[in-house]
Formats: structure tokens, sequence, C-alpha cells
């Protein structure tokens, strides 16, 4: 379902208040200063207690290959993932989006997590933060594997800290590879309500410092094995 906006009414707050109802805006393109409204009839979620990570990938994450943090540099983050990447020559983040998500990042609501290689920014992703769900917006890599590093690092920072959906809205065969599944409008709307009526903590594990990526595997580990019980 999609409905246009040719306002300049969208505020953070409203923004949020959207999510809340289960829809959430895009661009035609980066160059179009008008969004619209998007509520999938089918919607893309990644169950995290059945997470999956191939093993190359695993041991990549385990090597520490790549240094990741978390709210440390969100504009460069939103700005990796309006650019064109491989698998995408255009983008749905123009101004206006990167501007309303910079408003949830200060409000607290909207959260990043970098994957560098030294001093170089190679990857990362972000996303929105309300009650127990988080909300997957974008995510971009420069160099391999560093997207999907900084997704490891974010399913366990959320089941660290208690949150029980990870909405990534559509499904795409990459995203498939890690668990990703789709669900009714319907049957996504009950999670989402069951998920605000919960709290969650984004920086229950630290986020003044990276976290070893042994530890983001055995969290990981634990919920997936709590599960099989």
């Amino acid at each position: 379902m999609i409905s246009r906006d040719s306002s300049s009414e969208i505020t953070p707050e409203v923004l949020l208040r959207a999510y809340a109802c289960g829809i959430f805006p895009m661009a035609e393109s980066a160059d179009d200063p008008s969004l619209f409204w998007v509520e999938p009839e089918q919607r893309g979620i990644i169950p995290l207690d059945r997470f999956h990570i191939a093993s190359r990938l695993a041991r990549t994450v385990r090597a520490d290959a790549f240094t990741v943090t978390v709210d440390r540099a969100f504009k460069a983050v939103i700005a990796g993932c309006a650019e064109p990447q491989p698998e995408r020559d255009d983008t749905w983040i123009n101004p206006r989006i990167r501007d309303l998500y910079v408003g949830l990042y200060e409000l607290g609501h909207c959260h990043s997590v970098e994957v560098w290689d030294g001093d170089d920014l190679v990857g990362g992703l972000y996303g929105v933060s309300l009650g127990a769900a988080f909300f997957g917006e974008s995510m971009f890599h420069r160099a391999r594997d560093a997207s999907k590093v900084a997704l490891v690092h974010l399913v366990a920072r959320l089941l660290a800290g208690g949150y029980v959906l990870l909405d990534t809205q559509f499904v795409t065969p990459h995203l498939k590879t890690f668990g990703a599944l789709e669900i009714p409008r319907t049957t996504y709307l009950t999670r989402l309500d069951a998920a605000l009526r919960r709290a969650a903590d984004f920086a229950h594990l630290p986020i003044d410092r990276p976290i070893p990526g042994a530890d983001a595997l055995a969290v990981i580990a634990a919920a997936t094995s709590a599960r099989s019980r």
C-alpha cells in the first residue's frame, strides 16, 4: 500500500508515529524531493532467535577483521547508504530523508552501526528504534563483508537489549541468507503491537567502545541455543 505526500509537514515525531502504525517513507530517487508512505502487504523481518550466520562470515567476525562502533558516525553512514552500490544504481535516500533520520538520531530513536578498516569507514547500517522493535533502513559496504559484519553486530546488540522484532521492510536474496522471511501485514502488525508494548535497551551492550566479534557471536549463539531447548 502506497500513499503520496508532497507536503513538508513530516517531522521526526510524525515519523515515529508512522512507524508505530506500520508505515515508513521512501522517495523515488535521491533527486526527487517528495516522499511517499509505504505499507507492504508482505513485510520482511529477520526472526532474531533464528538469525543465520555462514561459517565464513562467522570467522571474519570472530577475527575482528574490522572495528565495529555504534552511533559514532551516523551522518557518514547515512551518506554511505545514499551512495550507489554494485547491486543498485540509484537510491531512495534524498536530502529530506537524511534530515528526518538525523532528527530521529538526535532524539535517540535512530542508530548507526559503523564498520572501520583502520580510519576508513568501509560499511555500516542505520535504523529506527521504538519500543522493542528495530526497523532496519539501509546498509552499505565499501569492502567485502563490511555490511554483513555490521548486521551481525546489530543482531547481537538487539538480542542483548531485549528486542523482539527486527523489521527489514522488504526481503532481498541477500537478507534471505540471514534467515529473513516475509509475513502478512496483519501478522506483522500484531507482532509490532506486542513489540511496542515492551521496553528494550539499545545500549545494553556498551556503545562507548567496540564489542569484540567473539562476544557478538556468543550472544547470538546463546539466543539460538535457548530457542532449540
